[in-house]
C-alpha cells in the first residue's frame, strides 16, 4: 500500500542493527479497464503521417472506432480514494531479509495490526488472515526461511469520514549463530512499528427533510404521516451505481416509497456530481397523547457499487420529525 502521507517507523531501540525483516503493507483493489484515447487522422505527407491505431492501447478491428476503453485490465498504480461504506481490505508482508550464509537466523514472527479511526483513537485491533483458505485457522506466528515472507490479509469496512491510520507491529526473534559448530551464540527479542495515514472520504453525500403531512379531518385512531425527502449526490470521483435505497423504521413507524425512490426500482447510474432524488411516505401507529420534541423516524440505507463492481453501503442517522409543542 503506497500512502498518501508519509509513513512513519518506529524501531525497537534507537541506533540498532538494520531489522532482519522488511514489511511491505499493499492496499488490495479491483483492476479497472485500460482508457485509451485515439489520435485524429493527420494529412502531412510526406511519410509523416502515422495510422490512428497506433495510439491505441487495444487497437479494434473497426479502424474508424472511438471508444474510449478496451477489454484490458490495469492494476492501480496508486493507493486511490477510499470512501465510507466500503471494505478496506489490504495485505501485510513480512519478508525475512537475511541471506543464504548469514551467521544469523529469525523466528517467532509476528504480526499486529490495529486501525485508528476518528471514533477511535485508541485503535481497533483486526483480525489477521492467511492468503490461502486453510491457513485461516492457522496462529499468527511462524518461522520464515530465508528470502520467505509471512503474509496475512486484513479487512475493515469503513464506516466514518476523516483520518484513519493503519499501525502494523512486527515482532521477531533475532538468534545469532556461532561461526565455527553453527550453534546458536545469542539471541535477543526485536519489533518495529509503522504506520500507514489514509482518508475516507463520503462517496454519496444525503441531504434529507421531513416535513408532517396534513391531513384533512383525520380522524381517531389515525397516526400521523409524514414526508421524508432526500438527495443523494455523487461526491467521489467515479461513477456509482445505487443497488437499494431503504429505510430502516423505528418500531412504530411503517413506510412506503413514493416519486422516483425506494425500493424494487432499477439501477441508477451516477456519475460525478450526478444528484438522485427519493421520496418516502412514513406512519405512525396512532398514540394515546400528544408528544412534544422531536421523533426519530427512519434511517435511510443505500447499497452502491463502484465502476467495477466493488460492494459499498451507507446507513444514515436517525431522521426525525420536527419538533411539535
Amino acid at each position: 500500500m503506497a500512502p498518501p502521507r508519509p509513513s512513519s517507523t518506529l524501531p525497537s531501540s534507537a541506533g540498532g542493527p538494520p531489522h532482519a525483516i522488511t514489511l511491505k503493507v499493499l492496499r488490495l483493489s479491483r483492476p479497472s479497464l485500460t482508457p485509451q484515447t485515439p489520435l485524429p487522422p493527420s494529412h502531412f505527407g510526406n511519410g509523416l503521417d502515422l495510422p490512428p491505431q497506433a495510439s491505441l492501447a487495444y487497437p479494434a478491428a473497426d479502424a474508424n472506432s472511438s471508444f474510449p476503453l478496451t477489454p484490458l485490465l490495469t492494476l492501480p498504480s496508486a493507493f486511490g480514494a477510499a470512501y465510507v461504506g466500503e471494505t478496506f481490505t489490504c495485505t501485510l508482508c513480512a519478508n525475512n531479509g537475511v541471506g543464504e550464509g548469514e551467521l544469523r537466523s529469525v523466528g517467532a514472527v509476528r504480526i499486529v495490526a490495529e486501525l485508528q479511526t476518528p471514533g477511535h483513537e485508541d485503535g481497533v485491533v483486526l483480525e489477521l488472515r492467511g492468503v490461502e483458505e486453510e491457513e485461516e485457522e492457522e496462529e499468527e506466528e511462524g518461522d520464515i526461511a530465508p528470502g520467505g515472507t509471512l503474509q496475512r490479509t486484513v479487512q475493515y469496512e469503513l464506516k466514518e469520514e476523516g483520518e484513519h491510520v493503519l499501525a502494523v507491529t512486527v515482532s521477531y526473534t533475532e538468534t545469532l549463530l556461532s561461526s565455527e559448530g553453527g550453534g546458536a551464540s545469542g539471541g535477543r527479542a526485536r519489533s518495529f512499528r509503522k504506520l500507514y495515514q489514509f482518508v475516507a472520504q463520503q462517496l454519496i453525500a444525503v441531504r434529507s427533510k421531513v416535513t408532517e403531512r396534513k391531513r384533512m379531518g383525520r380522524e381517531e385512531g389515525q397516526g400521523r404521516q409524514y414526508v421524508l425527502e432526500a438527495q443523494l449526490e455523487n461526491v467521489g470521483e467515479g461513477s456509482a451505481v445505487l443497488e437499494r435505497v431503504w429505510l430502516g423504521e423505528r418500531e412504530g413507524v411503517t413506510s412506503r416509497a413514493v416519486a422516483c425512490g425506494g425500493e424494487g426500482r432499477e439501477a441508477v447510474v451516477l456519475k460525478p456530481r450526478d444528484v438522485e432524488q427519493v421520496m418516502f411516505v412514513l406512519e405512525e401507529k396512532p398514540t394515546s397523547g400528544e408528544v412534544g420534541g422531536r421523533v426519530p423516524l427512519a434511517q435511510l440505507n443505500i447499497d452502491w457499487r463502484g465502476a467495477m463492481g466493488e460492494r459499498g453501503g451507507l446507513t444514515t442517522g436517525w431522521l426525525a420529525s420536527k419538533g411539535r409543542a
